[in-house]
C-alpha cells in the first residue's frame, strides 16, 4: 500500500522513453480528463486497473501475468518504479534482470494495455525504506516527505516535463490542479469524499484484494463477492469510473526487499496468487463484472443517473442516455441490507442476496451479481519434486564466529545506532564491549540489554546470555531477560548481534528513526555498570560481508 502516490497515464504504445526512473517523455495520443472520467483520444472510460509490481516476479513472468490480466478484464497494468532498486548509489544505476521496468513497460504495450506508472519517489508499499535509496539518510538535513530542499529538482522536473497526461495523487485531498486527488481502501464507494473540484473524476487508485502481512499475523481473507460489491458500489455512488486492485499479482519480497517484518509472499490472495497462479473465483468472478460494467459503459459514462427508492436499504442506480442509439439505458439495483430482499423495477421483480449489487445492462435483466459466483474455489497444491537428504547430499554446518572488541576495527565511545553502521548494507550488526569490573567484587552478575532492533542475541565470554525479541516496528524498549552470566575478574567480552528484519516503510522522520541498542548495564548485586558510554567496536555480520559459505561440486557460489 502507498499512503500517497504520483501518478502519469498514457498509452503505453506512444511512450518515447523512461528516464531516471522519475520521467517520461510522451509523444501523440491525447489522455485528458474531465469531471466524469479520464478521456483518451476524445473517448470517455470505464477502466478497471491492477497493480503488478514488476521487481517482485521475475522477467520470464511478466508475459504471463499480464496476459492473464487481460483476458480478467484489466485495462491497465499500474506499477510503482523503487528508487532504492534503481539508485543504490547516487549517480549508480541499475535497470537490469527484475528492475528492468523499460521492458516490463513494453510488455505491457505489446499487449495493448494502458499503464499507470507511480513514480514516487516515497512509495511505502510494504517495501524497505518505502523506495527510498538509504544513502538520502546522509544528505545533510534532510527531511522526507515534506518540503525539504533536497527534493525539490523532483518537483520543479515534473512540471518542466509538461507531460501532456493527468497526474493522481493518492489520498492527499487538497491536490492542487491539474493533479487529481484519489482514494485508498477496501470502501471507498463509502468512505471517499469525492474529488475536489467538479472538474475532476472519482479515481480508486488501491482498492485492496486482500491486505499486507507481517511475521506471526493470520492471512487477511477478503471475499470476490465483498470486492465486487463495493467496486460497483464505488462506480454508482461515487460516479467512479477508474477502479485499480491492489494487488492484483502481489508476487515475492526478494531478498532483502520486504519492510519490517512483512512476509516474502505479497499479498498472495490477489486475483493472481504469489506464482501467477489464477486464484479462483476471485479471478472469474471480477472478470465476469468487469464484462457487465463495459457492456453499458456509454450509457453509464454519457447517460443521466436517476435514483430510485426500491426499499428501506434497497434502490436502484437508473442511467439513461437519450442522445445514444439503440438500447439507452442501464440499471444498478443495490441492497445494503443483511436479509435478503424483494423488489420490484420496472413491472418486474427482482430477488436481491444480501449486500448485493446486480447489473441491468439493459435495465431488464440481470447480467451480473456480485452476490452470486459462479467460479468453483481453487486449490493450490504443492509436490515435492526433489529431496535433499539422503546419502547422495551431503550437508555441512557454518558457525560464524562471535566477534569480541579486539576484533572490531570500528570503535565509538558510546553505543551508535545501527543503520549508521551498516549503511542498510545487511540486517545484522555485531555490538562488542570490553568489559573488566572494578575492584569492588561483582556477585550474581546479570546482562541487561534495552534496543529498538527487532531481535538481538546476547553472549558474554563465548557463551549464550540470552535472547529477545522487539515489536514489528521496533518503536519500544524491549528489555532481555536479565539472565544470570559469569564474569572473570580480568577482561570480559560481551558481544550482541542486533537484528532488522527489514527496515520501516512509512511513519514521520523515518531519516530519524533508530535501530539498535540503545541501553546496556552489567548489573551485579553490589554495583550496576551502565556501559552505554563505553567504547564499543562494531562488526558487519560476515554472511552479509560477502564471504563465500556455500561450496558445491567444487565450484564456490557467493
Amino acid at each position: 500500500m502507498g499512503s500517497y502516490c504520483g501518478g502519469w497515464w498514457w498509452r503505453t504504445g506512444l511512450w518515447a522513453a523512461v528516464v531516471l526512473a522519475a520521467a517520461a517523455v510522451v509523444a501523440g495520443g491525447n489522455v485528458t480528463y474531465d469531471g466524469r472520467s479520464l478521456i483518451i483520444d476524445g473517448e470517455r472510460k470505464v477502466l478497471f486497473s491492477g497493480s503488478i509490481h514488476y521487481p517482485r516476479s521475475t522477467p520470464k513472468m511478466w508475459e504471463s501475468l499480464i496476459g492473464k490480466a487481460k483476458e480478467g478484464g484489466i485495462d491497465v497494468i499500474e506499477t510503482y518504479v523503487f528508487w532504492n532498486l534503481h539508485e543504490p548509489k547516487p549517480g549508480q544505476y541499475d535497470f537490469s534482470g527484475r528492475n528492468d521496468l523499460v521492458k516490463f513497460i513494453k510488455e505491457v504495450q505489446a499487449q495493448g494495455l494502458y499503464a499507470c506508472l507511480r513514480i514516487g519517489p516515497f512509495i511505502e508499499s510494504e517495501w524497505t525504506y518505502g523506495g527510498l535509496p538509504f544513502w538520502l539518510h546522509d544528505v545533510p538535513d534532510i527531511v522526507y516527505r515534506t518540503d525539504n530542499e533536497p527534493f525539490k529538482w523532483a518537483a520543479k522536473m515534473a512540471v518542466d516535463l509538461q507531460t501532456g497526461v493527468p497526474w493522481v495523487m493518492c489520498k492527499q485531498p487538497d491536490a492542487p490542479d491539474p493533479v487529481i486527488n484519489s482514494c485508498n481502501g477496501m470502501r471507498c464507494g463509502e468512505t471517499f469524499a469525492g474529488p475536489n473540484s467538479p472538474s475532476k473524476p472519482a479515481l480508486w487508485t488501491e482498492n485492496w484484494t486482500s491486505f499486507l502481512q507481517r511475521y506471526g499475523e493470520e492471512t487477511y481473507l477478503r471475499s470476490a463477492q465483498d470486492i465486487a460489491f463495493h467496486t460497483l458500489l464505488f462506480i454508482i455512488a461515487k460516479n467512479g469510473s477508474f477502479v485499480n486492485y491492489y494487488m492484483y499479482h502481489g508476487g515475492t519480497n526478494f531478498g532483502r526487499s520486504g519492510a519490517a517484518y512483512m512476509v516474502t509472499q505479497y499479498y498472495d490472495q490477489a486475483p493472481l496468487d504469489e506464482y501467477g497462479l489464477i486464484r479462483e473465483p476471485k479471478w472469474s468472478h471480477l472478470k465476469e463484472m468487469h464484462a457487465a460494467v463495459k457492456s453499458c459503459s456509454s450509457t453509464l459514462l454519457n447517460g443521466v443517473q436517476t435514483n430510485i427508492s426500491l426499499g428501506q436499504l434497497q434502490q436502484a442506480y437508473v442511467y439513461e442516455d437519450s442522445t445514444a442509439e439503440g438500447n439507452n439505458c442501464a440499471a444498478f439495483l443495490v441492497n445494503n441490507a443483511t436479509t435478503d430482499a424483494t423488489v420490484e423495477f420496472r413491472n418486474a421483480k427482482f430477488e436481491l442476496q444480501p449486500r448485493s449489487i446486480s447489473v441491468l445492462p439493459d435495465c431488464e435483466k440481470v447480467a451480473f451479481d456480485t452476490a452470486k459466483v459462479n467460479a468453483a474455489i481453487s486449490n493450490r497444491i504443492a509436490t515435492t519434486s526433489k529431496t535433499l537428504n539422503g546419502a547422495e547430499h551431503q550437508w555441512e554446518e557454518y558457525r560464524e564466529a562471535i566477534p569480541t572488541f579486539s576484533d572490531t576495527t570500528m570503535q565509538f565511545n558510546q553505543i551508535e545506532e545501527q543503520t549508521n553502521i551498516t549503511k542498510d548494507s545487511t540486517d545484522y550488526l555485531w555490538y562488542t564491549l570490553s568489559f573488566q569490573p572494578n575492584a569492588t567484587s561483582c556477585t550474581e552478575p546479570k546482562l541487561q540489554v534495552k534496543f529498538l532492533s527487532h531481535l538481538v542475541y546476547a553472549f558474554v565470554n563465548g557463551e549464550y546470555a540470552g535472547s529477545a525479541r522487539g515489536n514489528s516496528t521496533g518503536q519500544r524498549n524491549a528489555v532481555l531477560v536479565e539472565a544470570p552470566i559469569s564474569l572473570s575478574e580480568s577482561k570480559n567480552d560481551v558481544s550482541i548481534l542486533s537484528v532488522m528484519v527489514g527496515l520501516w516503510d512509512s511513519g514521520p522522520f523515518m531519516e530519524k528513526r533508530y535501530a539498535g541498542l540503545t541501553e546496556v548495564e552489567i548489573q551485579c548485586k553490589e554495583n550496576t555498570y551502565n556501559v552505554t558510554s563505553y567504547e564499543w567496536g562494531y562488526q558487519i555480520s560476515h554472511s552479509q560481508n560477502n564471504v563465500h559459505i556455500l561450496s558445491i561440486k567444487n565450484k564456490i557460489v557467493p
